[in-house]
C-alpha cells in the first residue's frame, strides 16, 4: 500500500519507518525536503521511503496521515490541496498543543472543537479517523509494555475507514478501541495532554493507556 504523510517531525518519521517495516511504500512531506532529519530517515528506511512536498504526499497516498503540529495542520492541508484527499482514508495524529502566557504546554481551543474535526472540515470529501495521538513517537510502532498489548483509541465517521485503521493499528501492535464518531476527538486530544503531564511530573515518558473492564 502507498501511504502519504503530511508532516516530517518525529511522529511522522516514526510512523513512516513502521509502515516501511510492514512492507508499505511511504512518502513523507515537508516544506524543507532537504532537512538533515529527513535525509537520515530516508537512508534508514531505504527505497520504500521517499520525501516530497505536501501535495506530493497527498497525491501519492492511498491512505494519508496528517502528522504536522496540530496548530499548523489546516495550513498544511490547504498547501497540499484538499482535492487530492477526496475519497481517501485520512488518519489524523495531531494535537492542538501550544504554549500559554506562563510558558506552560496546553491545548489550544479550536473553533471546530478539535483537530480531528478541523481536518474533517477541511477535507470534507475524505474519511478522517483520529488515531495514534495518545502516545509519544518512541512507542508508536510495536509498543512493548507489561500486561500485554496496550489499547489505542480511535474515532471517525466512516465505518469502512475505521475498519481499515483498526487493522493498521493491530499491525502496529495495538488493540484498537473505537470510541465513536469524529467529534470524540474532543475527548482524545485532552488524553494526549494528560499523558504529557503525567510524563512531565514523573520524568518517565514510557507510558501507554489501557482500558480494564470488570466482568458484569
Amino acid at each position: 500500500m502507498k501511504v502519504g504523510i503530511i508532516g516530517s517531525g518525529s511522529v511522522a518519521r516514526a510512523l513512516g519507518a513502521g509502515l516501511v517495516e510492514l512492507g508499505h511504500q511511504v512518502k513523507i512531506s515537508s516544506r524543507n525536503t532537504s532537512a538533515p532529519a529527513l535525509e537520515k530517515w530516508q537512508q534508514e528506511v531505504g527505497s520504500q521511503g521517499s520525501v516530497g512536498a505536501f501535495s506530493d504526499a497527498a497525491q501519492f497516498g492511498e491512505i494519508v496521515i496528517v502528522a504536522t503540529k496540530g496548530t499548523a495542520a489546516e495550513k498544511a492541508l490547504e498547501l497540499a490541496g484538499p482535492a487530492a484527499f477526496s475519497g481517501k482514508t485520512v488518519i489524523d495524529v495531531t494535537n492542538p498543543l501550544t504554549m500559554n502566557s506562563d510558558k506552560q504546554l496546553v491545548l489550544k481551543e479550536l473553533p471546530d472543537g478539535s483537530c480531528g474535526e478541523t481536518v474533517q472540515r477541511v477535507l470534507a470529501d475524505a474519511k478522517v479517523v483520529k488515531a495514534f495521538n495518545t502516545v509519544n513517537s518512541a512507542h508508536m510502532f510495536r509498543p512493548q509494555f507489561p500486561g500485554g498489548v496496550p489499547d489505542m483509541f480511535f474515532c471517525g465517521n466512516d465505518a469502512d475507514a475505521k475498519a481499515t485503521v483498526a487493522e493498521l493499528l493491530k499491525a502496529f501492535g495495538w488493540n484498537p478501541v473505537d470510541i465513536g464518531k469524529i467529534d470524540a476527538a474532543r475527548l482524545l486530544e485532552p488524553v494526549s495532554m494528560l499523558g504529557i503531564r503525567l510524563a512531565m511530573n514523573s520524568g518517565n515518558w514510557n507510558y501507554v493507556f489501557r482500558v480494564v473492564y470488570q466482568d458484569k
